[in-house]
């Protein structure tokens, strides 16, 4: 697998990827962050793309931010954003940034 960061998002309520949910990658770096990049999910829960592409890989601080209340609709989601913060130590490795929600809980891993 090439450099860069990926992320899939499994509606684990529904045991289905999660279509359409909106993701925003952040540099922590700046102050304020900046937005990197911003995407939907497709029918497989992933981004068509990477949402840091290889030729863009670099160390520092990153944040995705799944927004899974616009994606449940409903008004008992447990989590409005899910931000997920974590730090890329190699750039030549690729990192997977997985979410397993429900409207009531979640779960997150380095994957493969």
């Amino acid at each position: 697998m090439a450099a860069g960061i990926a992320t899939h998002v499994l509606d684990v309520a529904l045991g289905k990827p999660a279509a359409g949910m909106q993701i925003e990658l952040f540099d922590l770096s700046t102050q304020p962050p900046t937005r990197l990049n911003s995407m939907k999910t497709n029918r497989d829960g992933r981004t068509d793309t990477p949402i840091l592409p290889a030729d863009q890989a670099r160390a520092g601080s990153f944040e995705l931010r799944f927004h899974v209340a616009d994606y449940f609709r409903t008004p008992d989601v447990f989590a409005d954003v899910v931000s997920v913060r974590f730090t890329v130590a190699e750039a030549s490795q690729h990192y997977h940034v997985p979410l397993l929600y429900s409207p009531w809980t979640l779960r997150t891993y380095r994957g493969s």
